[in-house]
């Protein structure tokens, strides 16, 4: 079915303006101020609702009560479709560091699954680990972390072709060699969990490194070496134009000054949005009710976040990208760049064509917001999959 959206502020791509769209063979077809609708063809009144395009996750490990790391297709894609209906309408399914064969069976999962038909898209695998700093470990399981020069990862790199991202700590020994061997796969190496001060992080830009997991969360930070200050991986993220950095937006993981400052420091083009939402994601979660996740990391659901048990530390986002999008707002970040950070840059950062933009030859993708930028509608490769209000959640 074609449909034709009408009455709607439009992102296109990085402003609104008042438009119709026109969807035809899963595609968007037209962008224009009035279109007329063809024979057979629905029509949607936007009602001036804003319709902005799905959003665009690349570090999330689970969602709506299931995990990557449970090594099955039919697992890879309930968590898609669970997100999917909460207005995240392609992921990248990302594993935690665990024993290889685990992470492995992972990858395979996920592969499996992007061969499936569904109107969401699995964009690849996103490895986090198992090359991570134990010192910067948070909820990762520190026993299964390995040292690159003295692992073999080609089963996570090689034998998975769809591998869009990998997580390294770029201090540890082999971390260069293996940061350009990723870079030469086309594969995005993202300095993750790491301890590493600046002038390691600009070795690793050299050696094949464009990226920040997570920026502030396991990352080193301004420290002092005999009454010297030394930066670490936050100043080197925020300073150097050669990184894109990853933002938990969730209201818990950044307050919104720090929102605000790394917006300033490189803009809606080179910061983008992560839910790294777990399992408990996208579901229901009880106040107080202690879980544990496959990696056996028990944690604490507490004031909208997953928590280490006895609370020094974040174990994990259970927030949406829709949760997200309204946290930067908050923040005082404009709407437009709001939603690019969800949208247009985390699907440039792995080249995703087709996604992340409300324009002609995209992949129709389509979420409508309504006034308090909850999504009222879904739609995934021209398909609607929910018409129906999302929830409202606890920030």
């Amino acid at each position: 079915m074609d449909y034709l959206f009408i009455n709607a502020r439009v992102l296109t791509p990085f402003a609104f303006r008042d438009a119709a769209v026109l969807v035809r063979g899963g595609r968007i077809e037209e962008i224009a101020g009035h279109i007329e609708p063809a024979e057979n063809t629905r029509v949607i009144d936007a009602g001036g609702r804003l319709l902005v395009p799905g959003y665009v996750d690349l570090h999330v490990h689970g969602g709506g009560g299931r995990s990557v790391m449970e090594g099955t297709s039919e697992a890879i894609c309930a968590m898609a479709r669970a997100h999917a209906l909460r207005g995240t309408t392609s992921i990248l399914p990302t594993t935690l560091s665990m024993p290889l064969p685990a992470m492995i069976r992972a990858g395979r999962a996920v592969t499996e699954a992007m061969a499936e038909e569904h109107p969401y898209t699995i964009l690849g695998v996103h490895q986090e680990g198992p090359c991570l700093s134990p010192a910067q470990g948070g909820a990762q399981s520190t026993d299964a972390l390995l040292v690159p020069a003295r692992a073999d990862l080609t089963a996570l790199i090689e034998d998975c072709p769809a591998l869009r991202m990998m997580g390294v700590a770029p201090e540890l020994d082999g971390a260069m060699a293996l940061g350009r061997r990723l870079n030469e796969r086309g594969i995005v190496a993202s300095a993750a969990h790491t301890d590493a001060d600046y002038d390691t992080m600009a070795r690793a830009v050299m050696n094949g490194f464009s990226d920040v997991t997570h920026l502030y969360s396991g990352c080193s930070s301004v420290v002092r070496r005999n009454a010297f200050r030394v930066a670490g991986v936050v100043e080197a993220g925020l300073e150097m134009s050669a990184l894109t950095v990853q933002v938990i937006a969730d209201g818990c993981h950044l307050p919104l000054p720090l929102l605000r400052l790394i917006y300033r420091c490189k803009g809606a083009d080179r910061m983008y949005a992560v839910t790294d939402g777990l399992e408990f994601s996208a579901a229901e979660q009880k106040e107080g009710a202690l879980y544990t996740q496959l990696n056996g990391q028990p944690c604490l659901y507490e004031d909208g976040v997953m928590k280490l048990p006895d609370r020094h530390a974040f174990a994990g986002s259970v927030a949406t990208m829709s949760r997200l999008v309204r946290t930067l707002v908050r923040a005082g970040i404009p709407l437009a760049d709001a939603v690019r950070m969800a949208t247009d840059t985390p699907a440039q950062r792995i080249g995703a064509r087709g996604k992340g933009r409300i324009a002609a030859g995209s992949d129709a993708d389509i979420l409508l917001l309504d006034d308090s930028l909850h999504v009222t509608l879904v739609m995934a490769g021209g398909e609607i999959l929910t018409e129906q209000a999302e929830e409202k959640d606890v920030l």
